[in-house]
């Protein structure tokens, strides 16, 4: 136990922690949810979402609050910014850990399914971005972890595990709102009809419920008195239209779409699906209320997010946690009643498809294949470190595959892609993330910015320019975006989106007297080029612009 312990801390320190300050942050998401935890702690405010300096209801504050402690513990840096998110995902992992502990098996099948989780590929890429949803998925995956322990568990300690039940619930409605008490339901009554006990959790319905109200009604009452008509904007617009109404811009996808997604998501353990399958049959899904459960967990709540009229990928991550329960239950009986054949086959197809996949970043660099090239000419060691991590990973799969002792032979299998993960904060192509980071033309002229400097952005990249910036009075250029609600309820805020003809009558107005910054994507600038006056200081740099009137 205490082995296992260290080596899976270990491994979330090793691909999670270590490198997370090592990239520059993103737009639009990594620099939103950064800047309003700026504002808060700036304003003092922490009832009242403001994006800006404006009204910005689109969630509600507790994501913005976990990245203000974070960001006043370690500053203003994209360490801090995405801590939070990196935890949430470390923290859900250990709940995986103690529900397959203490009700699926024991200790291998707790560190099969925790490192399962940590390894898969979409939940690493959204564990160390700063984005809410590795927030929501840890207080979902605590509710539906507690529940399970209370349905499981008599006397006392049924009542404290339903109590945090309701308080996970409330927690995770403070994140992002009414889908922390959709997850719940649509798992929770299906398992009960299945289970013939849903008479039970109705007479103690009360105990979550009581903690629930606890944990979500001071601040819920306080927005209220406050901005009196958050709950209907926040309801209406953010819940009902999002989720069901085919508005253009809500992120229409077909009803298909998260099936891919989860199957490249859940890398590489997608391709242990066959020994999964062998061993849950063997099990039985009938003996087993673990299984059942991670099924309705994980089924129900995928079916939910693929009928939403609005999809987006990091919706499905709560079906992670259930999926990967069923994916250590199932190998641990498969391999555990000596069916090995089905796992070897699984690692010796996988150690085929990196191996190639080593091959074909290799050839493609060295030949030089318009079109097909990964990384620029000067980037030498970023591709030969992912080639070396594809390689490694493949001969670890290929040692998995024919050793015999099945512990050593999952150990493999979940160390094989950890130098690769470890190293993709490193070896991000340069065109990858300067095409969504703009935070270093911000950075080069930020001299050039000060507090009396009028600052102008586009819709796209105004975050980011108040949290290099420092500032929460940036102008919009012709659209309000994201900030729509905001501008129409500031009594300033029809001044504060500025048209093109607009622009150039301030610029003109201020020569000589204070300068103007323009800040926005390269495509904007074509089209609002000959619009404007002749600028002092003119700099392009990957898709963005930086222009000093």
């Amino acid at each position: 136990m205490k082995k296992s312990s260290l080596a899976l801390t270990a491994l979330f320190l090793f691909i999670y922690i270590l490198p997370l300050g090592m990239r520059p942050f993103t737009v639009p998401d990594e620099s939103r949810y950064a800047e309003i935890p700026r504002e808060i702690l700036v304003t003092g405010d922490w009832v009242v979402p403001r994006l800006n300096g404006l009204r910005y209801f689109e969630k509600p504050v507790l994501g913005y609050w976990l990245n203000a402690l974070s960001i006043a513990l370690l500053g203003e840096n994209t360490f801090a910014m995405r801590l939070s998110s990196a935890l949430a995902t470390g923290i859900s992992a250990l709940m995986v850990f103690f529900i397959l502990r203490r009700f699926g098996g024991g200790t291998r099948v707790g560190m099969v399914g925790a490192a399962a989780y940590l390894t898969s590929l979409l939940v690493f890429a959204l564990g160390v971005i700063n984005i809410l949803d590795s927030m929501l998925s840890m207080f979902l995956t605590g509710a539906l972890v507690s529940f399970f322990a209370a349905y499981r568990r008599q006397g006392p300690a049924r009542f404290i595990f339903l109590a945090l039940f309701g308080s996970f619930c409330g927690l995770a409605f403070l994140v992002k709102g009414f889908l922390a008490f959709a997850v719940p339901v649509i798992t929770i009554v299906p398992f009960m009809i299945w289970e013939r006990r849903f008479i039970w959790f109705f007479r103690l319905l009360w105990v979550p419920l009581l903690t629930l109200l606890l944990v979500t009604l001071p601040w819920a009452i306080m927005i209220h008195i406050r901005e009196g008509d958050f709950w209907n904007y926040f309801f209406w617009t953010e819940h009902i239209k999002r989720f069901f109404s085919p508005i253009p811009g809500q992120h229409q996808k077909p009803f298909w779409y998260f099936i891919p997604v989860l199957a490249g998501g859940a890398l590489p353990w997608t391709f242990t699906v066959p020994a999964v399958l062998s061993g849950i049959r063997d099990q039985g899904l009938g003996r087993d209320p673990l299984v059942r459960f991670a099924l309705c967990w994980f089924i129900f709540p995928f079916l939910f997010f693929s009928a939403c009229g609005g999809k987006l990928i990091p919706y499905i991550l709560p079906c992670f946690p259930p999926l990967v329960i069923v994916i250590a239950i199932g190998l641990e009986s498969c391999l555990e009643r000596g069916r090995v054949r089905a796992f070897n086959l699984s690692a010796l197809l996988l150690a085929m498809v990196t191996g190639g996949a080593a091959v074909v970043l290799a050839v493609t660099q060295i030949i030089d294949l318009p079109g097909f090239r990964a990384y620029g000419p000067q980037e030498i060691w970023k591709w030969m470190v992912a080639t070396a991590g594809l390689m490694v990973w493949g001969g670890a799969l290929l040692l998995s595959s024919f050793w015999s002792d099945t512990g050593k032979k999952l150990a493999l299998f979940v160390a094989g892609p950890l130098v690769l993960l470890a190293s993709v904060n490193f070896i991000v192509p340069d065109r990858v993330m300067e095409e969504k980071a703009p935070g270093a033309l911000l950075e080069r002229n930020r001299h050039l910015v000060n507090p009396r400097t009028l600052v102008v952005s586009d819709e796209y990249l105004f975050h980011a320019v108040c949290w290099t910036f420092r500032r929460s009075d940036v102008y919009l250029l012709e659209r309000s975006g994201e900030l729509r609600y905001g501008l129409d309820h500031d009594e300033s805020g029809h001044l504060r989106l500025l048209t093109v003809e607009g622009l150039r009558k301030i610029v003109e107005g201020s020569r000589g007297r204070t300068r103007v910054a323009l800040i926005t994507e390269e495509k904007r600038w074509r089209e609002w080029r000959d619009l404007l006056p002749e600028p002092e200081i003119e700099e392009r740099d990957n898709g963005f612009v930086f222009v000093i009137f």
